[in-house]
Formats: structure tokens, sequence, C-alpha cells
């Protein structure tokens, strides 16, 4: 599965002599709420419409194929069945593609009878076939593999210690040093749901990359874009210079830093405060909300309980506190001193500007 290509592959030439689409197979079926799903839909930067549509310049045409927009589609057995495209990319009929998946992977092999999750019925046997096994089948012809989600990229809260699942994120079932056959490694967009323009920005990348528009996708240690992730939720905080002022808040309705009421800003990577939820509007720590840190591969368990002071917040606030006391002193200082009108403004024929007329 580790072959590694320099470069992706173009899309071959349709039958009409159009340029052939690449095909994004969204894999829904994972342990999932969907949120991620029902998240992309306030995407705007850019919108799904957009990608789907070609209406950015440069773009490589798309066929989506996601349960929420794909109503051409229907049931086993309709005129489009919506898992035929899934065989068809198994077949080799549609390439290239990108395999989109939501939900964590659950671990087949502990479970004795049944199944964790499956994603529509093979046609032979009748039985379901399992999200890990669709993922096995369908990563080594994919164009790249995403993880959408904090539970794909990571396992989120069904991988959490004691589940009975075995749960656990595509890196983890696939390999971290895993690359598709174009060379990408694969692309971890967490998020508890995604914040849904940085999925909608990461695709486009990809696509654009895939039309030789964009070079190798920069992506941190944990797979997470750059761009993206580069940066902690204090760093981009409303409320992060309260912090540095050691001034902490100590209910919900403060707009103080919101640390001792158990918020992990200061160590997780999430641009969510800074970008806002939908159209700059919104973000956890803007709105009131702790970070519990859902972009993190240790969540949630690294992080739990929630709403509990994270370790060592004692130590820095109370520094924090300290030094921030004097800095407001001091800066309360300068207040007084330059919250006022400069001495030669006011009433009068006389001018105390020091200007010198020429008559």
């Amino acid at each position: 599965m580790d072959a590694a290509p320099s470069t992706p592959p173009a899309p071959a030439p349709a039958a009409s002599g159009e340029e052939a689409p690449i095909h994004i197979l969204w894999m829904n079926a994972g342990l999932s709420c969907d949120g991620d799903s029902v998240s992309l839909t306030a995407a705007t930067q850019p919108s799904i419409e957009e990608i789907a549509l070609r209406a950015l310049p440069g773009l490589p045409p798309v066929a989506v194929h996601w349960p929420l927009i794909d109503f051409e589609s229907g049931p086993v057995g309709g005129a489009d069945t919506f898992i035929e495209w899934f065989f068809k990319a198994e077949r080799g009929e549609i390439d290239p593609f990108v395999l989109v998946v939501e939900g964590s992977i659950p671990n087949e092999e502990i479970k004795s009878e049944g199944y964790w999750s499956g994603f529509g019925d093979d046609p032979e046997t009748g039985q379901p076939i399992t999200s890990s096994a669709w993922l096995d089948r369908l990563a080594p012809r994919a164009l790249a593999v995403v993880a959408i989600g904090t539970c794909a990229t990571y396992g989120g809260i069904h991988a959490m210690e004691g589940n009975p699942t075995g749960a656990m994120g595509v890196p983890d079932h696939l390999g971290w040093n895993w690359r598709s056959r174009a060379g990408i490694p694969i692309v971890c967009v967490p998020g508890c749901p995604v914040q849904p323009d940085n999925f909608a920005e990461t695709l486009t990348y990809l696509l654009y990359q895939a039309a030789g528009s964009a070079p190798m996708i920069p992506l941190d240690d944990k797979l997470r874009p750059t761009w993206l992730f580069g940066a902690t939720v204090h760093e981009g905080c409303d409320r992060g210079s309260y912090y540095e002022q050691g001034q902490f808040a100590d209910a919900y309705d403060s707009p103080t830093c919101l640390v001792k009421l158990g918020c992990w800003g200061p160590v997780v990577k999430c641009n969510v405060p800074k970008r806002g939820w939908m159209d700059g509007i919104g973000g956890c720590p803007n709105v009131g909300g702790i970070c519990i840190a859902c972009t993190m591969p240790g969540f949630p368990d690294k992080f739990m309980p929630f709403m509990d002071e994270p370790p060592g917040a004692k130590v820095s606030s109370a520094l924090s506190g300290a030094y921030g006391a004097a800095v407001r002193r001091l800066r309360g200082i300068t207040l007084d001193t330059v919250d006022k009108e400069p001495r030669w403004r006011r009433t009068g024929r006389r001018l105390t500007t020091g200007y010198r007329p020429p008559w």
C-alpha cells in the first residue's frame, strides 16, 4: 500500500473528449454521528456547491458522491444505486477518485459475530460490507484519502478508553506512514464536528494539486494541514489578552480568559477562534465555551474531566495573575496620561500649538 509516485496521475480523458471528472467518494458509515456532513453544509469558503459545480477558476471537474447531495442516486435496485459508485471504484472503472472517510474505524477482528459498522451489501452474499473492508479495498486505488472530523482522524469519542469496538482513526488503520498511489499522505482535518471551511478549503487544495496547480499539501506530524492547524487556540482567541493581564473568568458570563473554567486553548492546535464557525462568526471561546481539545489526537482521554482546570493552569494563572496585576497598573498610568486631549486644544482666539502664522 505504500507506493509513492512523485506526481498525481492526471484525470483521464472522457469518452466524449471532455476531461474526466475527479470523483469524490464520501463514506460516512464509520462510527459517527454524521455531524461532519451536517457541518459541511455551512461551508462558504468555498461552499460545497461551488466545489461540485466547478465555480472556482482552474478547478478540475468533480463528481461528488455524498449522501447529502447525491439526489440522483436511489436505493438498491433503483436507476442509479449510490453504493454502485464504490463498486466501480473498486473495479477501477472510475479514476481518479478521492476517498473521504467520516467516522472512526472499528476493529472487526474483535467482533465474534455480526459486525460493528457496514456500508452497503455484498451483491453475492447479501451481507453488509464493513467500513474497514471498504477502506482496505479503496485506499490503494485512491488519489488521496481524507479523514474528516475527529472520529475519522484519531478515533474520537468512540476510541476512548474502555470502548468495546476497538475504534481507531484512519491513520491507525492504514498506518501513519501510508501514502496513496499519488504519494499523498493521509490528510486529517479534525474537529468535533469539523470546522466547515477548514474541510472545504482542504478538499479544494487537493483538487488543485490533482490539476497540477498546487504543490504537495503541507501537513504537520499529525497529518493536519499546517496552514490551518499551525497555531493554538490561545494564539487566535479573542480572550488571549486577558490571560496576559492575569484576568480569569470565574463564571461563563465573563468576557475574560476561560482557563480556570477548564479551557485547554493554550495547548490545543485549532484555528476556530480566529476563523469563527461560519462566515467569521462564533468559535468556542469567542462565545463563552471552553476549548475541550477536539482537534487533538489525545481527545477525549487526555483532556478529561472537562470543566476542570487543566494541569499546570494553577501555576501559570498564578504567575500570570501576579505579572498581569503589575502590567495593568503600569498600563493604567499610561492610560491616564494619554486618554485626554493635548493641552493646546482649547477654545479661544490665541493659538497655543506653537504655529507661527505668516501674516
